[in-house]
Formats: C-alpha cells, structure tokens, sequence
C-alpha cells in the first residue's frame, strides 16, 4: 500500500525537472525520439522540416564516436564498440555532427547522444576504427585515445580467470569483467575518468544537451558521480542524463537515481501485455515490483536492442500504435518513441550502399522510403507529442474502460480515448464546455464540450481509433504544433514599418541590454506566455546593423526573435557562447562618427543601446505598444508619470502604463528607469 501511494503522489505531481540531471533543455517540452543510425545531414533535415514543427524535445543519436568497423557485413553493433573518442563514426564527420546539433537547435530541438563508456571494442578485434585509428583490443591498445592494458579491468579486479562476467548475482562480476567480449574500462583510474570527461565535454561544447548512458549498470556509481562532477555545464545547468540500467541480480536502479533517469525497461514489458485488455493498463506501473518512481523513470515500448529480441514494435502496428499512444496520453517517466529501420535478422545493419548510411526519403504521404520505417511520423504517435507537451504536471482522472475502448482525462487539461475498432461514446472529459480540435486528426475532426463537461467522442479514421484533445486546442484553436497555430486573430492585412529604439543606460562590461514589450494582457484577450500563439505580441523582423565584432552579440541574438513579447527568449531564438538571451538584444551605440558603435540615429550621446526593426503596426494599439528594458535579467523599474513624450511623433497613448509607450513606425527615446522621452518621424 505503501508504495502504491507514493506513485499516485508522484503521477499527481507530475515528472519534476528539480534533480540535478533531469532538465532536457528543451522548455518543457516531453518527447524525445530515437533516430537509430541515421546520418547526421538526415537528422539535421529532419529536425526542421519535421521535428521542430511538430514540437519533439530532441533527438538520441547513435554513439558518435570512432567504433569498430566489422567488415564485410557492418552489423549495427559495430556503433556500441569504440576505438576511440574522436567524433567521425558511420553516421558522418564532426563537421557534419556540429552543423546537425546548431540546425536543430535552432528549431528547438535537442541533441543526445548514445554514449559507450563502459568499455571499448571487444576481445578479438583488431586494425582502425571509422576515423583511422589502430587498435588492437587483445592487447587493450587503443592508440586513439589512448588507452593501454593498465587502463582495462583484468584478471585481479575482475574475479574470472577470461575476464568475462558470470555471475549476476555478484557486483564485482557484473561491474568490473566484460561484458560479452566488450574490453571493460577502469572506471577508478584518473586517467580513464578524465578521458571520458574529455570525450562528453566535447559533445556539451559543441551543443549537445545530454546523453543515454550505455550498459550503466556495469559501471559503479561512485565512478560515474566522479565523471559527471567533471562535466561542463548546459545552459547553465546539467547536462540531461539517462541511464540503461535493466535491474536486477546485484544492480539495484535506484543506486543511479541521483546520477539521471534510469532507463524502465519493465514499463516497455507491462504494456506489452495489458495493451490487448485495456482492464490491465492502469496496473502496468508496480513500485513494490521494484520499478523506478516517475519522477526517476525513462519510458518506451521498445528500443534498439528489444525490438530485436521479441518486444512488441512496428512489426504489430495496430497494437504498437496503442501502446505508445497510450505512453504519450499516461503520466509515467519521461517519454521517448522509436524510429526504425526495417530488419530480418537482429544484426542487420542500417539501409545502406556499401559503407554509407541511405539517406531517409520522405514520400508524398509523410512516410519514409529507403528501408526507413520512422515510427515517428506515424500521425496518432506524431500527434501526441503535442497531446503530451500540453499536459505536463496534471494527474489522471476520469478512467474508464467499457470493453475494447477505454478513456481518461488529465485533470481539466486533456482528454484521451482508444480502442480497439472505431466507437462513439457520449463521455464526461472532464474538460470546460467549448470547442476542441482533436489533435489525432490534425484538426480535420470537431469535438464539443457542453456546460456539464459531456460530449460524442469518435475517432476521425476507423483505422486509427483514437481521440485526443487539450484546453490549448479549445474554442477551435488548431491541433497543429504552436509553429503553426496563433490564437489571436490579426489583422488581414498586415503593415510592416522601420521602427526605432533608443534606450539610455549605463552598463558594466559584459552587461547587455534587452527588450521586452507589446500589449498589455489586461488590455487585449488571448495573451500567453508563447510568442507565436500570443494576441500580446509584435511580429518584427531584425534590421542588421554590421557584421564587426561590435554587433556580434546582437547578431546571434537575433537568429530567430521574430516577436517583440513579454517572456524572454523565443523557443529557436539565437544563443551566443551558449547563452540565451532575456528578450530582444539591442546593441551600445555613440554619437561619435570616430568611435566603434557610431550610429546615424544617435544623436544623443554614448551610452544609447538601439534596436532597428521592421514592425507589424496592425498589431499594435493603435500604433503604440509597451517596452520595458532588461539587463542580464534584471528588469528595468517600473516608469513614473511623466509628460507625453515630446518630438514630432508624440502622441496620447491609448491607456495607462508603467512601461515606456513606443509609437511603430517612429524613432523612439527612452532613458533607463526615467519618465522622459522623444518620439520622432524616421
């Protein structure tokens, strides 16, 4: 009972991002998805023409280190034998590895690699990896690295006179002999730690957000404390750690809950089996079973090892649909879906022409060629990503299950239904009265809510017999992901104008200045805190200044801000040294012609931060908006009274405010903190 209350705290909860390996980096957002073995010029393409719009958290890569090279059939196993460290495998080049993680994340998808740290290509072995390095894996040479026979678990720590494990039922078995050939590293040993600290700090530096961690559970924990203790920081926090631990014999998962999440594999297994009697699934978490609390669980149906030994995948696509529809709509772990490629045999490489990887063509219908399966695309799985992105933090009510269809809601937030054949059920969603788009269908399909919460619930295809709707597809609002949906109905025509602000403020070196502004909430409805979906933002479209390392800030800051808005940095906006901007960047401007900084709309002095932009005037308040400045996060204070503002463009704001007001198509002067200011014509 115990145990069973403490997971139904946990699910109320929802899944927390407060441990220190939790947080993807991906602005909340809860799907990632297993793009296994495809090319890094693939994955980049994908991220923007797919991923990115349909709102995924990130993408887990393949291990993008040197590896084995098994010649003459590549089996996919050959990624899971490293050489060494350096970033060239079968997937591509570091060039093409670092233009993949910047074009992803730009459209606000993240990158995780799949990393092998445990051990190194296996007894038997020898010759150069897929960057050109030589090793010999009987000699525990590894020339790329380096690593030598000093730096392997061997006869002594490992209590087997071949080095292998034997017995699970002993810890020193299980973590220091190999595993299944594979040369097993001494984690202990500085020069083994500090070398893969290197090899993952490479990966942060150039953009990664996090790894799963491979074979965990054959690594001590205490090794892996020390590690990521040596690790760079992501966005200003950790990196997002998880972890494949399959628990059991000595190997506890709760032993890696503070080092990330742990992989669950037993979820994958449960819902195998209750996906057919619905009855069963809202049993397919057992805490006293030993499976990890949700705000410590990893969840899938399958992955790139299970499928190919008997775990339900694409194989079964009636029954996969349900079960990872069903994982998506639940609020169990941190989720991530599988994306395939066809097999016969489980050693079968990727699709492929000799050594290169296909590349993954996209049919007209959305799928994918080539031998490519791409799970993730399927629509019901695809749609509800955005089903389970808008439901974080909300516990299951409503359950119910009458025969081959079951439902349940998510608080008053979201409501889910399957079954096994297409239905129509008058159901209580437990939603507020209105109209929704069902996501499933992309919003071909209406769904109305009355007053007491009841509605006809069917599907919009016999063939995928599923419903899914959420309070932020209410009153019609579209089911397609937020790139493609705004709430606020604008103007049909818009009316883009040069708009100018100039910001007096005296800052420290390294201190920079930023924008925030638009509409106040209490005077317009349909304010959110999205950008793209808010009726309080401005559309702007950024006028460069210079391509001198003055503006390199502004610059990068730049990349992706297309809405003057109220809430910081926009989901693609641009980052510089990886940090992220506070709002629209401006840049410090002089009236001085001889000085760096001069610029022709300064006429006031130094100490003038300015920002140039085309503006949407349609989308102001009869062309006046609000703005407030930011310094490093640190808001400006709140505007006295103060006179209208003089020059030729002032004018009487259309209400009161404790921001400056701005007029769009004018040149705009503010003071820091002050009530002053000018408007001119441009």
């Amino acid at each position: 009972m115990a145990a069973l209350l403490a997971f139904l705290a946990a699910v109320l909860a929802g899944v927390s991002c407060q441990l220190p390996y939790h947080d993807a980096h991906c602005q909340n957002k809860q799907v990632i998805v297993h793009l296994f073995n495809w090319k890094w010029t693939e994955i980049a393409k994908e991220c923007e023409r797919f991923l990115g719009p349909k709102g995924f958290c990130g993408v887990q890569i393949s291990p993008p280190n040197e590896h084995l090279v098994e010649r003459p059939n590549r089996p996919w196993s050959e990624r899971y034998a490293p050489v060494s460290y350096k970033l060239t495998s079968r997937s591509g080049t570091e060039a093409e590895l670092r233009d993949m993680v910047t074009r992803c994340k730009r459209v606000g998808v993240r990158i995780y690699a799949d990393v092998v740290i445990n051990h190194m290509a296996g007894v038997g072995f020898s010759g150069t990896g897929s960057a050109g390095s030589h090793f010999d894996a009987n000699k525990r040479e590894f020339s790329g690295v380096p690593y030598s026979i000093l730096d392997f678990n061997m006869v002594g720590r490992c209590p087997n006179a071949d080095n292998n494990i034997h017995n699970y039922d002993d810890v020193n078995d299980v973590r220091n002999c190999n595993m299944g050939g594979l040369t097993d590293l001494f984690q202990e040993k500085d020069w083994v730690r500090s070398k893969i600290a290197d090899y993952l700090n490479s990966l942060i530096d150039i953009g990664l957000a996090g790894f799963r961690v491979d074979a965990a559970k054959h690594m001590w924990p205490g090794d892996l404390d020390v590690i990521w203790g040596r690790l760079h920081s992501v966005d200003g926090g950790r990196p997002f750690v998880y972890q494949e631990v399959i628990a059991g014999g000595a190997v506890h998962a709760s032993e890696y809950y503070h080092l990330g999440y742990v992989c669950e594999f037993n979820y994958g297994e449960q819902v195998k089996h209750a996906i057919n009697n619905f009855n069963d699934l809202r049993g397919v978490v057992h805490l006293d079973w030993g499976m990890a609390p949700t705000e410590h669980a990893f969840v899938f149906v399958d992955n790139h090892d299970n499928q190919r030994g008997g775990q339900l995948h694409f194989d079964n696509p009636a029954e996969y649909k349900r079960a990872v529809a069903f994982t998506l709509a639940f609020n169990y772990g941190f989720a991530r879906v599988m994306s395939s490629y066809y097999f016969t045999d489980r050693s079968q490489p990727p699709p492929h022409d000799g050594d290169v990887i296909k590349d993954v063509t996209i049919n007209s219908d959305g799928t994918c060629g080539n031998g490519w399966v791409c799970e993730h695309r399927w629509q019901v799985i695809a749609n509800m990503v955005r089903y389970r992105n808008d439901v974080l933090n909300t516990g299951i009510t409503n359950w119910n299950v009458q025969g081959d269809v079951m439902w349940f809601s998510r608080g008053n937030v979201g409501f889910f239904a399957m079954g096994k054949a297409t239905f129509n059920k008058h159901i209580n969603t437990g939603l507020p009265a209105g109209q929704y788009c069902d996501l499933i269908s992309d919003c071909a399909k209406k769904i109305t809510v009355d007053s007491n919460g009841m509605a006809d619930i069917s599907p919009h295809s016999a063939t995928d017999p599923f419903v899914a709707f959420t309070t932020k597809s209410k009153n019609g609002g579209s089911g397609a992901p937020p790139e493609q949906t705004q709430t606020y109905k604008a103007p049909a025509q818009t009316y883009f104008r040069k708009t100018v602000i100039l910001i007096e403020a005296e800052t420290s070196p390294e201190q920079d200045v930023f924008i925030r502004g638009g509409i106040d909430q209490n005077h317009r409805p349909g304010c959110e805190n999205d950008a793209r979906l808010s009726a309080c933002s401005i559309p702007i479209r950024h006028i460069a200044l210079g391509n001198s390392s003055h503006y390199e800030k502004m610059n990068a800051w730049s990349v992706g801000d297309t809405y003057l808005d109220w809430h910081g940095a926009e989901l693609h906006q641009g980052e510089h040294n990886q940090q992220r901007a506070y709002g629209t960047p401006t840049a410090w401007t002089t009236d001085s012609a001889a000085d760096v900084g001069y610029n022709q709309f300064n006429t006031f002095g130094p100490n003038y931060w300015i920002l140039p932009v085309e503006m949407d005037c349609s989308r102001t308040e009869n062309g006046y908006f609000e703005i407030k400045a930011m310094i490093n996060g640190a808001w400006e204070k709140d505007i006295p009274d103060a006179n209208p503002c003089t020059g030729s463009g002032s004018g009487l704001p259309p209400y009161s405010s404790r921001n400056h007001w701005a007029r769009c198509g004018f040149l705009n002067v503010f003071h820091l903190g002050k009530g002053e200011c000018a408007i001119e014509a441009i």
